[in-house]
């Protein structure tokens, strides 16, 4: 979202609506917008976490909470204004880099409208989650994302999550979303090239580079003639284009509208996407779908979204989420790599205590910046509640950010969290995984803590 709140800015403070009825002028850290005078106003500092709604009309002033209480499925045409000056700073300095590509992944996920914070993916370790849905844009995307950072993906995916990317552009002719910005018929291969282009843009902002998927949002449909013919062109646009730009294509809808005309098209030379996302709420964790034949997809290319919104928690946070079966691409599978990966270097690593020391060079320019973190995880053994034995989970036991210059080096000091000090206390030993992460790159060590 580094560039987003400048250009929503702009293009709603000329919009229609606007300029016809009474405006009201606001400031609000050095920035000025026009907006009707009808809208209500919100000081996002007053009202900590407030979901930033784009699909309201509202005026948001200032950053949105890491940790915003959205509902899972939110959807909807942008109609807010949001004026977040740290934000629009932060545009003109954040640098590139992308995560590694794409892998299949087979497992559980989740997507919740607002991606969450570093820390609340930490609280998650202990979930049976490792995949989860971010979306990265779209004009009917309709929550602000503060956290989605190309930081943020590189972090995450060093400590072994998948991000699967979700673009929310236009919808449907018959959408069952009355409040979304639709395709037409007319426009629909330039609008679904349109669409891609932007969400490559996109994704590359948060650190998703080529040869990783993006998955279009799709929305559930009344399937017209018109109305199927409309999406299958707009959908098709979307994979040629996606594909000339290094991208897999991906396409989320509802089991009933969009999966089964997509699978309509198989073996009529239509340009299918290679990985699909089906909705249907049928609480079965697998990849079956009832309009899919055991040929349609067959070869880990499927993910299956078969809960809606509800609230989970784990680690003491609570997010609202959908439910998903992962078994198809995401971004860029964690696996090992050498002390030195591209523009990140490690250095010096040793152990005192309950403590780490590890150092880090910066392989970028001098006017570059290299955002990171520091994680470290080990695996604990958690008591069954309802029969004997245990099970084995990972957890963050200690978490560092920093921030260094262009080709300096810096010795940075990692201290065990509340998790892994009680940890070493009882064992007298604590074996972790050293993970430190920059966009587009990223190191790991294997390091043993005593007591």
């Amino acid at each position: 979202m580094r560039a987003f709140a400048a250009a929503l800015l702009l293009s709603l403070a000329a919009s229609p609506a606007v300029a016809q009825g009474a405006v009201e002028v606001i400031h609000f850290g050095g920035l000025e917008v026009r907006a009707p005078a009808s809208w209500p106003v919100y000081r996002l500092a007053q009202h900590p976490g407030m979901c930033v709604r784009l699909d309201r009309r509202a005026v948001y002033l200032g950053t949105p909470s890491v940790n915003q209480r959205c509902a899972a499925n939110a959807i909807g045409r942008r109609r807010a204004i949001l004026i977040d000056p740290v934000a629009a700073a932060r545009a003109s300095t954040a640098p590139g880099g992308s995560a590694p590509s794409s892998a299949p992944f087979t497992g559980l996920g989740f997507d919740a409208c607002a991606t969450p914070s570093g820390r609340t993916m930490s609280a998650w370790s202990s979930s049976p989650y490792r995949a989860l849905g971010v979306y990265i844009g779209g004009v009917n995307r309709a929550c602000a994302q503060p956290n989605l950072t190309p930081s943020w993906t590189a972090t995450e995916v060093a400590a072994g999550w998948h991000p699967i990317p979700l673009y929310v552009g236009l919808q449907a002719p018959t959408s069952g979303c009355s409040g979304c910005a639709e395709l037409s018929l007319s426009q629909a291969t330039r609008q679904g090239t349109e669409a891609a282009s932007n969400a490559a843009e996109e994704a590359g902002k948060v650190g998703i580079g080529p040869g990783n998927p993006i998955y279009f949002d799709m929305e559930g449909y009344a399937r017209t003639s018109g109305a199927s013919r409309a999406t299958l062109t707009f959908l098709a646009a979307w994979t040629v284009r996606l594909h000339a730009l290094g991208y897999v294509s991906g396409v989320y809808s509802s089991s009933a509208s969009g999966i089964a005309d997509l699978a309509s098209e198989i073996g009529n030379g239509y340009q299918e996407p290679e990985d699909i996302w089906t909705a249907n709420w049928n609480g079965q964790a697998n990849a079956l779908d009832p309009y899919l034949s055991g040929g349609d997809w067959p070869k880990h290319q499927r993910l299956h979204q078969y809960r809606g919104a509800h609230n989970e928690t784990y680690g003491g946070v609570t997010i609202n989420i959908d439910n998903d079966y992962v078994d198809g691409a995401s971004v860029g599978a964690a696996v090992a790599g050498p002390p030195h990966v591209g523009p990140l270097t490690l250095s010096g690593v040793s152990t005192a205590g309950s403590a780490v020391s590890v150092g880090v060079r910066c392989g970028w320019p001098a006017y570059e910046t290299c955002p990171g973190q520091i994680v470290m995880r080990s695996q604990v053994r958690v008591p069954r509640r309802a029969s004997r034995g245990a099970r084995i989970v990972r957890i963050a036991v200690a978490r560092r950010a920093f921030r260094l210059g262009g080709g300096r080096s810096h010795t940075y000091r990692v201290v065990l969290n509340s998790r892994g000090r009680p940890l070493l206390r009882t064992e007298g030993r604590l074996d972790a995984q050293l993970v430190v992460a920059i966009p587009g790159a990223r190191a790991q060590r294997r390091v043993e803590l005593r007591r």
